[in-house]
């Protein structure tokens, strides 16, 4: 990895330690924004020059303080920042500040940075949409993207939301017992849109969004210490367990994607999938399941199966259909249908996605997946026209260039035939 590609993959780690620290020192949610992308801004400076620091969440953490203090005082004579080739001989300094912020409980800050994001006066898009962009630093365009709408719109929302959090009376210290569980469902909904950020991400660029995941799961793990008790807390974290416990097998060297049914199994990590797989069984104890751990449950008949064919298709099934009944959304109907094509047939899965082209005309996946089942159908002339449908839509190089093996064997197929 670059120097580069380091210094982000840091940043990306350290920026809800950091900007939690900032914001209960400045209790500011644009003073400590502005204070940790004045310390990303040095660190871009000084550390491909000096090398890393032995702390990079310390030395962000005391930078953007400094650089804050230092730019309200600028008109008197108070001491300015150390020159930039000094900052990363600070060892002494960032050795005590990380000693302190040990001492101060990483948990109850992010924690206060969550529920301030998630703040009950804001609507819940609003809530989510500022975590995203305050506590993992997505920027406007991905949010935009994970909500469907544009970027002006998402400005906007996110504008709006600090200005609602700046204007009340917001409560910088850490919630109470009776606020958090009013707060769950907002914080447990941001981790969750994360994690889908760093994983929906197409080829090379899934290793610079990797830490996402990591952070989606760190974040669901010190929510699960909150909430030990609750299914739908068990139910997120083994979700998102046992989805990235199969990164390693998604991608090809080249960076081309690689489905689920031609995944190498063995590359999967048996550690996350056993952990993810115990919390779905204390998690089903409870009796009370939720979206999150019905999604889990599907995610685990995955992970138990040694072989693409051996996969419970007819439980995952009436898992979606579960799910369907709870969380009525034509993108979980759309991924229904691939469970019923492998029970029921291609045709069936076509007459269950028919509804949903009208709402989902625009949305690469579900053209992708028509396509297939059109292909399993025998419909080649119909399944080209879906494909090149969704290659118009796709957002990656790599979505289009998974379609275009689909294409690929289309014309292989045509011209076999005619020979």
């Amino acid at each position: 990895m670059t120097d580069l590609g380091w210094i982000e993959g840091a940043i990306t780690a350290s920026r809800p330690q950091a900007m939690a620290a900032l914001l209960r020192y400045f209790r500011d949610l644009d003073t400590a924004e502005e204070a940790f992308q004045d310390a990303c801004l040095r660190a871009l400076k000084a550390w491909p020059r000096n090398g890393p620091p032995r702390d990079p969440t310390a030395w962000l953490i005391m930078v953007g303080r400094n650089a804050a203090i230092d730019a309200v005082r600028k008109s008197s004579r108070t001491t300015a920042l150390p020159p930039e080739e000094l900052l990363s001989d600070l060892e002494d300094a960032e050795a005590g500040a990380a000693e302190r912020l040990d001492n101060s409980h990483y948990r109850d800050d992010v924690l206060r940075l969550l529920f301030i994001c998630c703040h009950p006066d804001l609507p819940a898009t609003q809530q989510v949409a500022l975590a995203l962009r305050i506590v993992s630093g997505l920027s406007v365009r991905e949010i935009a993207r994970a909500f469907l709408v544009t970027e002006a719109a998402m400005e906007q929302r996110i504008t709006r939301a600090k200005a609602r959090i700046g204007a009340g009376d917001a409560a910088f210290e850490a919630p109470g017992p009776i606020e958090r569980s009013q707060r769950f469902a907002a914080v447990a909904a941001m981790i969750y849109l994360v994690f889908n950020e760093g994983y929906s991400a197409s080829g090379h660029a899934h290793e610079a969004k990797g830490g996402l995941c990591d952070e989606a799961i760190r974040l669901a793990r010190l929510l699960l210490r909150l909430f030990p008790a609750e299914p739908e807390m068990m139910g997120l974290t083994a979700l998102l367990l046992l989805q990235h416990a199969r990164s390693d097998a998604r991608f090809t060297a080249e960076g081309a994607a690689v489905l689920l049914e031609d995944q190498d199994r063995s590359l999967w990590n048996r550690k996350m999938i056993g952990e993810g797989l115990a919390l779905i069984d204390k998690a089903m104890l409870k009796r009370n399941p939720g979206p999150y751990l019905i999604q889990a449950a599907i995610a685990a008949l995955h992970a138990r199966a040694a072989q693409a064919a051996e996969t419970d298709w007819p439980g995952i099934d009436a898992l979606y259909a579960t799910l369907e009944i709870m969380q009525p959304s034509p993108v979980i109907t759309l991924n229904r249908a691939v469970a019923v094509s492998k029970v029921r047939g291609p045709e069936a899965a076509l007459a269950m996605i028919e509804p949903l082209g009208a709402r989902l005309d625009g949305y690469f996946h579900f053209h992708g997946a028509r396509g297939a089942f059109l292909l399993q159908a025998g419909r080649k002339g119909e399944a080209r026209e879906a494909f090149d449908r969704a290659i118009a839509l796709a957002n990656t190089a790599a979505e289009a260039a998974n379609i275009r093996q689909y294409l690929d064997r289309v014309t292989a197929e045509a011209e076999k035939s005619a020979s």
